[in-house]
């Protein structure tokens, strides 16, 4: 184009910048930047928006933000685009001064913020701020916003807010595409309403693509449907969709929760032979899971042994999770060995060996993990569970006294394990690590925070009304005893998601069969 004479204009080289979007283009986009001063357009807001993002996508926020700071006439687009760059480098609160400071806000400016907050773990955040907006005549959330908020619901587990947000597409008539249907269907699967997934799921027809059948697969199996998951699996493979490899993350994973060893191995099998997908770190984790849980400890160890890959953090966990489960000693300690050498601030680790020693009743092997924890100032994280009552999210830590209603829901607790007491329960103290005798290892059990937020529960919602609580530990033993018995005394159907699965609890029984 220069060789011919063409001068450029403010629209060619928006188009330029939009092909440098990694670092190795870094310095190509200095070079195209040096001729926007050239030709005079540096104070073109179509220009500075689009350097804005090439130097975000680049890499340079500093950059970024000297075109943003340098500008003299920022429209709408050049405050976004600077919004969405913190965003995707994390610094959310950075993001939120620059979009308090604006002017005027449109929907890609809500949407940007709230998206920067979901990106970052700042769910509770993301659904305050679209509270904010919803209080506004002006703007109008738009598809964009929706699949941010579904996902922030999702991660909460916030069915309420979940399904009025499914109330507000439907009332607005925003089309449903299979984008946003897989943002619903995903929402209501990680909020515990495992067939409301599958009505969308259904509802999408014959516009379901790769990833909302991998989503739905993924989702049965994470609910424990693993016969469920298998056969939609087949049933996707008749409609002519070719799997990739999440399909077989969700299809493995589906065999791990269901105990499926035999068919795993033949799905992990057909990765590579029938459709020619080359297993990733991934598959051979969830491998190393489905043997480890089923105690085949032994294939479990010829799998990370002969993996074409170094073993992660995820392959190393997995390990040493069934080694606790089969309380092998020094399956364990190897696999921590290897954790900590590749994540030496993994707090899991050490809790799962000091876990497995006070099992085994090994208590001075327990100080002496508990202890290196402390010299190397790796602190445990704390068990958090949360519950959505009236609209209103409330979390719970063990031995929690912080809820303004903590007097009436120990005197609740108390109630209710006094009823189950009277059926017979015995708390399995086995899971109490601490070296207390039996009178006050029921005590530290008694005080998990899924026991704290359930009693709330039962204080604040009408009886027989289903009880959803998401925590960020794997659930213990005594607390999954406890919870089958309640929902049988209580006549209550009552599902947690912990860190690995879901469990559905009705009439005395669990969806994981005992399986986790």
């Amino acid at each position: 184009m220069r060789l011919h004479g063409v001068q450029p204009d403010n629209r060619t080289f928006p188009f330029l910048l939009q092909s440098f979007n990694s670092i190795r283009y870094l310095q190509s986009g200095k070079l195209i930047h040096a001729q926007v001063f050239l030709f005079g357009f540096d104070q073109d807001p179509f220009v500075q928006t689009s350097l804005i993002h090439m130097y975000s996508a680049c890499g340079d926020l500093t950059l970024a933000r000297q075109v943003f700071d340098e500008s003299t006439q920022r429209d709408l687009p050049c405050w976004n685009s600077i919004i969405d760059a913190y965003g995707k480098v994390g610094l959310v609160d950075v993001a939120r001064v620059v979009f308090d400071e604006m002017p005027e806000r449109n929907v890609i400016s809500w949407s940007c913020m709230i998206k920067a907050y979901v990106m970052c773990g700042g769910y509770k955040e993301a659904l305050a701020l679209f509270r904010e907006m919803q209080m506004l005549d002006s703007v109008r959330p738009n598809e964009f916003t929706m699949s941010s908020i579904l996902l922030a619901c999702g991660r909460l587990g916030a069915l309420e807010h979940g399904k009025w947000v499914h109330a507000y597409i439907d009332k607005y008539g925003m089309r449903v595409d299979v984008v946003l249907g897989t943002a619903l269907m995903n929402m209501y699967a990680k909020c515990g309403s495992i067939e409301r997934a599958r009505g969308v799921f259904d509802s999408m027809g014959s516009r379901k693509d790769l990833m909302a059948w991998s989503s739905m697969i993924s989702g049965l199996a994470m609910h424990g449907h693993a016969v469920e998951s298998l056969e939609l699996f087949a049933e996707m493979m008749k409609s002519g969709v070719r799997p990739n490899a999440v399909t077989f993350v969700g299809v493995l994973c589906a065999c791990v929760h269901g105990g499926l060893v035999n068919e795993g191995k033949e799905y992990f099998r057909r990765m590579d032979e029938e459709f020619g997908i080359k297993p990733l770190i991934q598959h051979y984790g969830c491998i190393v899971d489905l043997y480890g849980r089923a105690g085949l400890i032994s294939d479990a160890w010829k799998v990370v042994i002969s993996m074409p890959m170094e073993p992660d953090v995820l392959v190393w966990g997995a390990l040493l999770s069934g080694a606790r489960m089969h309380r092998d000693i020094e399956t364990s300690e190897i696999a921590l060995n290897k954790l900590i050498q590749l994540d030496p601030t993994n707090s899991a680790a050490y809790v799962l060996l000091s876990n497995v020693y006070a099992k085994m009743g090994k208590w001075s092997e327990v100080r002496r993990v508990r202890d290196l924890m402390e010299e190397r100032g790796i602190k445990k994280v704390p068990g958090c569970s949360l519950v959505e009552v009236g609209g209103v999210l409330h979390e719970f830590f063990v031995g929690d006294d912080s809820h303004p209603a903590t007097r009436e829901i120990y005197m609740m607790l108390d109630e209710i394990m006094k009823r189950l007491k009277m059926r017979g329960f015995m708390g399995n103290t086995s899971e109490a690590l601490l070296q207390l005798d039996e009178e006050g290892k029921e005590l530290a059990l008694l005080f998990h925070g899924e026991k704290l937020a359930l009693a709330f529960c039962f204080l604040k919602t009408t009886p027989g009304t289903p009880i959803r609580i998401v925590k960020n530990l794997r659930i213990c033993c005594d607390c999954h005893d406890a919870m089958k018995m309640i929902s049988q005394e209580f006549n209550r159907e009552i599902v947690i998601r912990d860190c690995n699965r879901f469990h559905h609890f009705r009439e005395g029984l669990c969806s994981c069969k005992d399986y986790w």
